[in-house]
């Protein structure tokens, strides 16, 4: 029998960048907060000189285990999903700080083309451009809505960039200078200017210089270590929430941190939110927490199942095309993550030094900043060219048709050792009518409770989108000058990977309850009190990581659960279709 606890304002579940920043700002308005992390406590010290690439690149130490819980997969609806086992297939995080503790740091404003999409090309190429059966809409917030949160985000992260010369208007400067170009990120942005390309310094996570944030957390200058995708930052020098918005939240006293607490529902009640239903994955123990306002701030993919378990919400059907949870499904899978490989003879680069977001982009080919007239797409990707600090073991490149073993292939693995750059295209997703999330009607976890299944498939949309990307990537390898081009190639179907670990939808943001489970500050249509903030908001994947954007509308969303905790209930925006009331 579950054990009931005190209630508390606001109760979130989830602790990376979505529920440390929702936390950090209740707390710091005097509110009493639980957060909920399913995973174990960590602190900066369990990374101190812990960079070994075998335990965290290739056995996965920071991601969540797969023999409890995973999700099932699919690629067409009359077909028998089959669980995800192989941890190489499936990258989500787990523990104090979640995903956003080893992400890589890229960071990239989505465009304003993104936010209100549909009507944007429909205004520029007519409605018969949207394919049937292509599921995009505008989002419900403009860019310029938006945009201090955008500005309210980079300052708590430190992020280190200069602007976009294609971008956005912006209503200030990075808060910290871009990083250091390196030798193979200057080749590729001078190559890149010489065919009438925009090239820049990406913006990223990592500092290029120490900072102290408006919260007063110190982050410290990068070291160009190389372990930071699939790593925690030993140096404090990374924009994680470990980092920022987790200590704010301690220190107000207001916010109570619970690990090892898996929340396994949501407990409602007429139409109101009244807590969550958690396990102590240590004892067994069942709790009840009681909250007045409920934030789920997990993983899309958490966050979707735990409405679907809970009974909240109607879950999309794709035969009807009605319903809301578990709609819009997308995401940035290597099928369309691809570009080219260069292969130098007289050039040698150092690349075992670098960061996570150390990279040149060309924003060129984006959102609809080129005219797609003729073209079987919509939308775009951006170009870059990372320099992470490849690892030993991971990268051992060699031209197609090297042999995978032998004298040829030691041969050519030591000579191409320094001397391969790859360039890639970052292609955005758009969703479908057929690709979805719902529960899995055969498999359970240990608990017992259906599995979340995945129903994706590659259209042509994707397809004909990378095979453009593939062809401008290579443009710029050859400006590079490349003795030796291998080009991606292009898949016939989805291969169930979600090693990206960048998935969103699901509880999709929107103007009308119809078509959309929350409104601009993420807030459910149908239960006013629950809020449901993160990647599972996003309608639909842009051209690059959706980090920035989720922790601009992560701080939207604690402005509106404050407004609505002053006010006392009610919804925040009202939406198009009168079916829900306010």
């Amino acid at each position: 029998m579950a054990k009931k606890l005190d209630k508390v304002d606001v109760v979130v579940v989830g602790s990376g960048w979505a529920g440390g920043i929702v936390s950090a700002e209740l707390s710091k308005s005097g509110y009493q907060v639980v957060m909920l992390e399913r995973g174990k406590d960590q602190t900066r010290s369990d990374f101190i000189g812990v960079k070994d690439e075998l335990r965290y690149t290739n056995r996965h130490e920071m991601i969540e285990k797969l023999t409890g819980d995973t999700i099932t997969s699919r690629v067409s609806i009359g077909d028998a999903a089959l669980p995800v086992r192989l941890q190489k297939d499936m990258n989500t995080g787990t523990d104090l700080g979640g995903g956003s503790m080893h992400w890589a740091g890229s960071v990239y404003r989505w465009r304003s083309y993104d936010f209100e999409i549909r009507s944007k090309t429909i205004e520029r190429y007519g409605e018969s451009k949207i394919p049937e059966g292509m599921q995009i809409r505008d989002w419900g917030i403009t860019y310029d809505e938006l945009e201090p949160y955008y500005a309210k985000w980079e300052q708590t992260a430190g992020i280190s960039g200069e602007p976009d010369p294609l971008g956005d208007k912006r209503s200030n400067e990075y808060p910290n200078p871009p990083m250091l170009a390196s030798p193979a990120i200057k080749l590729f942005k001078e190559s890149a200017k010489e065919i009438g390309l925009h090239p820049y310094q990406m913006a990223s996570g990592n500092m290029s210089q120490t900072y102290t944030n408006p919260d007063g957390e110190t982050l410290n200058q990068c070291m160009f270590c190389s372990f930071c995708t699939m790593y925690g930052c030993d140096f404090g020098s990374k924009s994680d929430p470990l980092a920022t918005v987790i200590p704010t939240a301690r220190k107000t006293g207001n916010c109570e941190i619970r690990t090892n607490s898996l929340v396994r529902r949501v407990i409602h009640k007429d139409g109101k939110a009244t807590g969550v239903l958690y396990t102590d994955t240590r004892t067994g123990q069942e709790f009840e927490q009681p909250a007045d306002v409920v934030v789920l701030a997990a993983f899309t993919f958490s966050n979707n199942r735990l409405l679907m378990l809970s009974d909240i919400g109607e879950i999309y059907n794709p035969e009807t095309r009605k319903g809301t949870i578990g709609r819009n499904f997308t995401g940035q899978f290597n099928s369309t993550f691809l570009g080219a490989t260069g292969f130098f003879n007289d050039k040698k680069f150092n690349y075992y030094m670098g960061a996570g977001g150390l990279g040149g982009a060309v924003s060129d080919y984006d959102a609809d900043l080129f005219d797609h007239t003729d073209l079987d797409f919509i939308h775009g990707g951006g170009i870059e060219l990372r320099q992470y600090g490849d690892g030993a073991i991971k990268n051992n490149f060699v031209p197609k048709g090297t042999p995978t073993w032998g004298e040829e292939f030691k041969e050519k693995s030591l000579f191409y050792a320094f001397r391969t750059l790859t360039v890639w295209y970052s292609a955005a997703v758009m969703p479908w009518w057929h690709n979805y999330m719902d529960l899995d009607p055969t498999y359970k976890d240990e608990f017992g409770d259906p599995l979340l299944r995945i129903t994706n498939k590659l259209t042509e949309q994707d397809k004909n989108i990378a095979k453009f990307g593939i062809e401008k990537c290579t443009e710029i390898v050859e400006a590079m000058g490349a003795d030796i081009i291998d080009q991606d190639e292009l898949p016939d179907q989805f291969n169930h990977g979600y090693d990206g670990m960048h998935y969103i939808g699901g509880v999709a943001m929107g103007e009308d309850p119809e078509t959309s489970a929350v409104n601009n500050y993420l807030q459910l249509w149908e239960m006013e009190n629950l809020f449901v903030v993160g990647g599972s908001a996003l309608p639909h994947f842009s051209s690059h990581h959706p980090t920035p954007t989720i922790g601009a509308l992560s701080y939207r969303a604690a402005e509106g659960i404050e407004k609505y905790l002053k006010e006392k209930g009610g919804l925040l925006t009202q939406p198009k279709s009168s079916s829900v009331k306010a």
